[in-house]
């Protein structure tokens, strides 16, 4: 018998196992929520892309990048919309796209995890934490919340700044629907 077949199969053996590639399927959501004036209400972000390799053994090997172009928010108010892609919100004729990036994850139990990951919109660069739950499969599911400071980022300038008017806290959360990525 060789050695050759044998050191061959410890090689293979050895080799670290990589996450797995994913990205979105159209059904997948990106949703904020908020107030204003003490009313809640919130608005999706469709037309946002995902890639994420995630393997729950392997999180040394993971990371997140979210690419949110902000034209498209919709709070099923037009003067609202309006208002938050001007320049005292998301300014999107100058900052058209938000992103989300992430490379450091953590195991929170059972199927519960954070990435802790860097949000850039209007130009600002910041960290936020998204805890999401994973539900593993040939489709996994990714099912997460995050809270972003918008005032962190600039958005709400002027007379928006008043955080009696609109809370400095807003939160964002994800239903990622994935399929293998090709």
């Amino acid at each position: 018998m060789s050695l050759k077949p044998l050191a061959l199969a410890l090689l293979f053996a050895a080799a670290p196992v990589h996450a797995a590639d994913y990205v979105q399927a159209p059904s997948s959501t990106l949703t904020f929520a908020t107030k204003y004036q003490g009313e809640v209400f919130s608005g999706r972000l469709p037309g946002f892309t995902t890639r994420i390799s995630f393997e729950p053994g392997q999180l040394s090997t993971a990371k997140l990048d979210v690419i949110i172009p902000l034209a498209g928010s919709d709070t099923k108010n037009a003067e609202r919309d309006d208002t938050l892609k001007g320049a005292d919100f998301f300014s999107i004729a100058k900052f058209p796209q938000a992103r989300y990036t992430a490379t450091k994850f953590r195991s929170l139990g059972g199927n519960n995890y954070a990435a802790d990951g860097n949000l850039t919109l209007r130009g600002v660069t910041k960290p936020v934490v998204l805890t999401f739950t994973w539900t593993g499969g040939a489709n996994p599911v990714l099912t997460g919340k995050a809270t972003v400071k918008r005032l962190d980022f600039g958005v709400g300038g002027g007379d928006w700044a008043d955080t009696s008017i609109i809370p400095n806290e807003v939160a964002v959360s994800t239903k990622l629907n994935l399929v293998p990525a090709k």
